[in-house]
């Protein structure tokens, strides 16, 4: 039957994501708008952003964190730009970010000395086979799959090389190993629940001294410029961003930070996620027609929670039809407010994603499964 309680926060994008619980627009009434970046109020709230990004990451004193333009993408593309070609490096990717890196690396770069490690949608690159006297570039949560690594224990703390880590749907839901990471980067529009087209870079002292004592060969675009006159541009790491932000998502960005602090950190945002997942974890159990993308619950992303469908009659279809199927899902949710924008990456196998972040709340996602239910059969009796 047609279920009867909605979610009361329908909101299941894996990007822009859900805002946190309570959130409303008057929390941007203090944002310093209309005034330069560069005065002394606009710089004091982004530096704000850098000290709580720090605190409630719990990241080593000896990390620098910054602002950059363009969200996750810029920030994991100034990190490769600036800091690959010293060494060889080793490149993984099983989602359709990780292949952009991979891309990036040896069609824009042309890094004559890379190789890749790959692995289809559900799964992930044999980690044992990655050499570490090499540069290391991955994604620690592939959100287009719903995979992610299971640990840091892969990677030595006696590393040659260096690890870059594009961290934006992993980073305030899942528990990263900083020592093991030399660069990081994630946007806010994720965990966070911000707007987008800002990206924040962790540097550790690896990759500063690499920086400082290495210049690729390549020009580099502005936005790129982690260097000045040949130096750190430690500027950045204090909130002086290379292009101008928004101050209005800054400000989101700090009451986002403020409402993880408030509920108890980063323990607490981590346990939000994992109980998203496992509450999808006990519904799968019993259901004949979905399944999880990623194919070990060691695996298995807490945020971006993606589903393949199983059942036999949607295997016999032809691959329109499939295709067709989790769209027309994701039509009836969203004409019943029930959930929107849950369809699969286009670039992945058909199937659903549910965002499981911090800021999804685990009754909306409880309210959520028996809508699924009802519109697969809903889809399916239309055939």
């Amino acid at each position: 039957m047609k279920p009867t309680a909605l979610p009361k926060v329908p909101f299941f994008s894996s990007g822009p994501c859900a805002k946190r619980p309570g959130w409303t627009p008057a929390v941007l009434n203090g944002a310093c708008v209309g005034r330069s970046h560069r005065s002394t109020t606009a710089k004091k709230k982004l530096s704000d952003v850098i000290t709580l990004t720090r605190e409630i990451l719990e990241l080593p004193e000896d990390r620098l964190v910054g602002i950059v333009p363009a969200s996750d993408t810029g920030a994991i593309e100034m990190a490769m730009w600036s800091l690959l070609g010293e060494r060889p490096v080793d490149l993984l990717a099983w989602e359709s970010f990780g292949n952009e890196w991979v891309a990036d690396a040896t069609k824009q770069l042309k890094l004559r000395e890379a190789r890749v490690f790959s692995a289809d949608y559900g799964a992930i690159p044999d980690l044992s086979l990655i050499d570490f006297s090499h540069d290391v570039v991955f994604t620690w949560n592939g959100t287009t799959s719903g995979v992610r690594v299971p640990n840091g224990d892969w990677i030595p703390s006696d590393r040659q090389g260096l690890t870059i880590c594009d961290a934006t749907s992993a980073v305030f839901s899942q528990q990263i190993p900083w020592h093991k990471i030399d660069v990081a980067t994630f946007s806010w529009q994720k965990v966070l629940g911000g707007e987008g087209a800002h990206g924040m870079l962790i540097l550790g002292p690896r990759a500063i001294k690499r920086l400082e004592t290495y210049t690729p060969e390549w020009p580099i675009p502005k936005i790129f410029r982690l260097k000045s006159k040949g130096s750190l541009n430690e500027a950045i790491f204090k909130g002086a961003t290379i292009n101008t932000p928004s101050m209005i998502c800054v400000e989101d960005t700090l009451d986002a930070l403020n409402w993880i602090k408030e509920i108890g950190g980063i323990e607490v945002s981590i346990q939000r996620s994992n109980n998203n997942l496992s509450t999808i974890e006990h519904w799968v159990k019993d259901s004949y027609w979905a399944d999880f993308l990623a194919k070990f619950p060691d695996t298995r992303s807490n945020t971006s929670i993606c589903l393949q469908i199983v059942d036999p009659w949607f295997q016999s279809l032809g691959k329109e039809d499939q295709v067709a199927v989790p769209k027309k899902i994701e039509s009836i949710l969203e004409e019943n407010s029930a959930a929107f924008d849950i369809n699969g990456y286009r670039d992945a196998p058909p199937g659903l994603r549910i965002w499981g972040g911090a800021t999804v709340e685990v009754d909306d996602i409880s309210a959520l499964l028996p809508w699924l239910d009802w519109a697969y059969e809903e889809v399916k009796s239309s055939y």
